[in-house]
């Protein structure tokens, strides 16, 4: 008979390698000489069995520390009565091995994470919609009424699944876990595999009468109109959530929420930044030469702003509070006003020699710009 090898050579670690050391070892061993990984190839099946018997005994500290004692007759079957027992190579650690594959194959074997109950509450998923409002309704509120898709409890069967005077029945093959346990004969011992239930899909459930208006399923999806207050100061791609108006939960858990995403139409006038609002208020030559008493438009209605004598174009003044309010705040922006200073087209001649008489009557002293511009300019070619 051929003599075993050492089995931290086996799983190519130190001999001072610790729990981790070792199980990350094995981990990269067993998944490359797996069996289903290498069909048909008798030597991966040689040393994946060689793999599993070589941590069957590291990964258990007692019979690890009669190995290091007495090499592979510590571990024989018929060393003592601690010795290992005879049969599959996995011992008695069958459930170590199982977390192990577990990580490896996604839960595929035996003695792996636990699967969720299929009859524990859970929450509904959320629901999206959409409201297109105008630039006024952002700036101070509203209410809207939007269309929802979204899926409700049966109210024929409460949500059972079941017709009325019926009641939905334990499904016997998987006694309500929604999970079948397949057990499976190999070279290397009983290998356990867990699958959704063939007969209930996983529900856990047995329904023998459905209920005519779900068909079983226990929800409908509906349309249904639901009623929203937007708040004042809300802005453009901005999202309420309306919590609990989305699909329904299961086995008794919550709604999931109603997400409206908010789109603001775009003002003829006004902008916005923030909780401030912008306008341009056109002016003429004269209104800004010798100021006026002009009309401004607001989010509240016009008011009466006086612009001062000599006026330039873009000059900008500040009206405090009257821009858009703040969401859940009794504060509110301001708005900022931009001047622009229309010259006039289309002159009669009498217009244009009182124009030149103006003109000719003036001098430096009532353009600082001009003149400041003309003296860099001369001061550069001197």
């Amino acid at each position: 008979m051929a003599q075993k090898r050492d089995y931290y050579e086996v799983l190519g670690v130190d001999k001072n390698a610790n729990d981790a050391e070792i199980k990350k070892a094995y981990r990269n061993l067993a998944k490359k000489y797996h069996p289903d990984l290498n069909p048909d190839n008798k030597e991966a099946e040689k040393k994946f069995k060689e793999v599993n018997e070589a941590y069957e005994v590291l990964s258990d500290s007692e019979k690890k520390a009669r190995y290091d004692q007495f090499g592979h007759a510590g571990v024989d079957p018929n060393f003592g009565a601690g010795g290992a027992g005879g049969g599959s190579p996995f011992g008695g650690g069958f459930g170590d091995f199982g977390d192990i594959f577990s990580d490896l194959f996604g839960g595929a074997f035996g003695g792996g994470a636990r699967r969720a109950n299929p009859n524990a509450p859970r929450r509904g998923a959320d629901t999206a919609a959409r409201v297109t409002i105008s630039f006024e309704e952002a700036a101070k509120g509203c209410k809207k009424t939007v269309k929802v898709n979204h899926i409700e409890t049966c109210s024929a069967c409460g949500g059972s699944g079941a017709k009325s005077g019926t009641q939905p029945k334990t499904c016997p093959t998987c006694n309500g876990t929604g999970q079948q346990v397949i057990q499976q004969r190999t070279p290397f011992g009983v290998m356990q595999t867990q699958r959704t239930c063939s007969r209930c899909g996983g529900s856990g459930k047995i329904i023998e009468h459905p209920c005519e208006k779900c068909s079983g399923k226990g929800k409908v999806r509906i349309t249904r109109e639901q009623t929203v207050n937007i708040p004042a100061g809300i802005d453009d791609m901005q999202v309420l959530n309306v919590r609990g108006q989305g699909d329904a939960g299961s086995n008794g858990g919550p709604n999931g929420d109603l997400r409206i995403e908010v789109s603001v139409r775009p003002h003829p006038i006004f902008e916005r930044d923030g909780f401030d609002v912008y306008v341009e208020v056109p002016v003429t030559f004269v209104q800004a030469s010798l100021g006026a008493e002009i009309s401004v438009p607001t989010l509240d209605g016009k008011v009466k702003f006086k612009i001062h004598e000599g006026t330039q174009p873009g000059d900008e003044f500040k009206l405090a509070g009257k821009g858009i309010k703040r969401i859940n705040s009794s504060g509110r922006g301001n708005q900022y006003v931009k001047i622009t200073v229309e010259i006039p087209k289309n002159l009669s001649k009498e217009q244009k020699d009182m124009l030149q008489q103006f003109e000719s009557k003036t001098d430096d002293k009532n353009y600082k710009k001009r003149k400041t511009f003309f003296n860099k300019l001369k001061g550069m070619f001197d």
